[in-house]
């Protein structure tokens, strides 16, 4: 494994092609309602990102080997999916939870990538704990984000978490570096032991994106070869930030004006650098 490590002008486009991505879901989030297709949410974002932002949909076509082209602009996973659901003729429905995963490309080449939940109409109180303690995972990750931490040390704290409140942590799928490739070392297992893999260091970008399930870990893939659901057909959340390691700490590179604040749990662990930069 080998991480690549940005310059200034790289970590300017990263901050812009972040805010672009997480501006998408900005734009999204009235229109995620009972009764709108899934097909609709990614004609949308594609629109908006073509014709708005002048970016492109990284997903569109993106064919990694063994895998045939990804058919939309976005990823849409839905109740038990755990991640890469397909946009379709699948209406949202009261109490639906719904995963919308954006990647975006900046004329420039930079890609920017982050997710969130939605709660559709009237949503359970298992599925607003479940979404809302894989936001607390998220955000306990990049929390542990600073030079000299290690890699294991982000999985640790997510898996504890989620295992602590009765949940299962993916373990097939993880975070990655990002940069002028959409998938690059390293990779950001969200689960672990302290004080295990790579040492951070100033300039690395990476997501960190836990995908946790209501029930067991074990995951089955469709037929289609992209869609990832959940082998007990529990439910399954998401949310995902890229970041950087700076000098002194982390800054969160996906946010824009409407991302969802920080929760209560991880305030504390920044001090008096809370916010994080971004």
């Amino acid at each position: 494994m080998k991480s690549i490590f940005k310059d200034e002008s790289d970590l300017n486009g990263m901050r812009h092609a972040g805010k672009l991505a997480s501006e998408v879901l900005d734009f999204i989030t009235p229109h995620i309602q009972e009764g709108v297709s899934t097909n609709t949410i990614d004609r949308l974002c594609h629109e908006y990102m073509r014709d708005i932002q002048h970016t492109i949909p990284a997903p569109l076509n993106y064919q990694p080997p063994g895998y045939p082209p990804f058919p939309k602009s976005i990823c849409t996973s839905v109740n038990d999916v755990i991640c890469h659901g397909i946009p379709g003729e699948r209406v949202l429905k009261s109490g639906d939870i719904v995963n919308l995963d954006i990647t975006v490309i900046t004329p420039d080449g930079y890609y920017g990538d982050t997710s969130r939940m939605f709660l559709v109409g009237e949503a359970s109180i298992m599925s607003t704990r479940l979404c809302q303690i894989t936001f607390e995972c998220m955000w306990l990750g990049i929390a542990q984000v600073k030079p000299g931490a290690r890699l294991g040390d982000i999985g640790y704290v997510i898996q504890t978490h989620a295992e602590k409140a009765g949940y299962s942590v993916v373990r097939e799928y993880c975070g990655h570096g990002i940069g002028k490739v959409f998938h690059q070392d390293p990779q950001i297992l969200h689960y672990g032991k302290p004080g295990n893999g790579e040492s951070l260091v100033e300039g690395m970008t990476f997501t960190i994106e836990p995908m946790i399930n209501a029930g067991r870990r074990e995951i089955r893939t469709m037929p289609d070869l992209w869609t990832v659901k959940t082998k007990d057909r529990s439910l399954s959340a998401q949310w995902e930030h890229t970041v950087l390691v700076t000098a002194s700490g982390v800054e969160v590179l996906t946010v824009s004006e409407h991302s969802p604040i920080p929760p209560e749990i991880v305030r504390p662990l920044f001090g008096s650098t809370f916010p994080p930069k971004s």
